[in-house]
């Protein structure tokens, strides 16, 4: 259990990071062109669903679903929290400068980030028959069909 949560919390300190890292990126490299910083955010949650969609890949394959998505939404929901709460103090604003439509717009964008990571890599490995459920029905087919027959008397 508690390496359980461990990959939880490294995980949503990762995803935390990524924003940490672009938001740094953004204040101290293009803080005065706004297309820049755009692209810095977008290329932002483009890491974040490719880093979500990996850890989907590998932890879909040998967790059932109920588990690792558990574990996967509790990530994103931590590091979530910290990225709108905690990222703008870190390079010195105020979460709730840019007013409420900036500020649940970044929510939106996030969740969507996060969710197309985590679809992507759960569809490309159920595609690849490689997902715990696939793997376990050809474990079951495999067992039924090498087991003989029994003869019913009659």
């Amino acid at each position: 259990m508690r390496e359980r949560w461990r990959a939880v919390g490294v995980l949503a300190v990762a995803l935390f990071a990524v924003n940490v890292v672009a938001r740094l990126v953004t204040r101290f490299g293009f803080s005065d062109d706004d297309a820049a910083a755009d692209r810095v955010s977008w290329l932002m949650f483009l890491v974040i669903g490719l880093v979500l969609a990996v850890v989907t890949f590998r932890w879909a394959a040998d967790r059932p679903v109920a588990r690792w998505s558990t574990d996967v939404l509790g990530a994103v929901a931590v590091a979530l929290a910290l990225t709108v709460f905690v990222g703008p103090l870190v390079v010195g604003k105020n979460p709730f400068a840019g007013g409420a439509g900036l500020f649940f717009a970044q929510i939106w964008l996030y969740l969507a980030a996060a969710g197309a990571g985590v679809l992507v890599g759960y569809l490309v490995l159920t595609a690849l028959g490689r997902d715990f459920r696939s793997r376990q029905l050809k474990r079951y087919a495999e067992i039924r069909t090498a087991r003989p027959r029994k003869i019913v008397r009659r």
